[in-house]
């Protein structure tokens, strides 16, 4: 809890303008940013050349822009998992992935614990399908970023989102079917 209060001071003195707390807040996340950019490319297709502090850096780079500003760890963290999927979206629209896949057999969106860390999942339709999700149900949205990009727990998800453990169950559950459902076009 008091590495989360002391998220909490460092991101009310950004928004409050102090000097010098955007590299407090660098210091206080870079190893969980770095946890999490490692979560991200172990999805990635073997052979990227990207790697996991470039993603850190980039990602940075987007979240720490003029006027930034976050409202709390859950807000910060899903702001950060939102960067680096743009980022690696981007970069895999730029290899010129077709749309579904290019070819590649269809890949399902697994459970986080039970990751294999088998071939990557299509990141330019899961952002699609995630974009559409966010319309229609934005917690549910909220729920695969920190379940699937973040890599946090159920438990750690419900506690960031301050729902219950059966919502966020209920909210994953809905969403990695919803999201099959979508990418597979039917």
């Amino acid at each position: 809890m008091d590495e989360s209060n002391d998220l909490s001071r460092i991101l009310s003195a950004i928004a409050a303008g102090a000097k010098g707390s955007d590299e407090a807040l660098l210091a206080t996340v870079y190893e969980e940013l770095r946890a999490l950019a490692r979560a991200n490319m172990a999805k990635e297709p073997a052979g990227a050349t990207l790697q996991p502090t470039a993603l850190v850096n980039e990602a940075w780079l987007r979240l720490a822009s003029p006027g930034a500003s976050f409202e709390n760890r859950a807000h910060f963290f899903g702001a950060a998992a939102r960067a680096m999927r743009r980022i690696l979206v981007e970069r895999a629209r730029a290899r010129g992935r077709k749309k579904r896949g290019g070819g590649r057999e269809k890949e399902t969106l697994v459970d986080v614990a039970a990751e294999t860390g088998s071939d990557a999942i299509d990141l330019v339709a899961l952002d699609e399908a995630l974009a559409k999700l966010e319309t229609i149900d934005r917690r549910k949205s909220d729920v695969v970023h920190l379940r699937y990009f973040d890599g946090l727990s159920l438990e750690e998800t419900a506690d960031l989102l301050g729902v219950s453990l059966a919502t966020v169950k209920s909210d994953w559950s809905f969403a990695r079917a919803w999201l099959l459902r979508e990418m597979s076009g039917e």
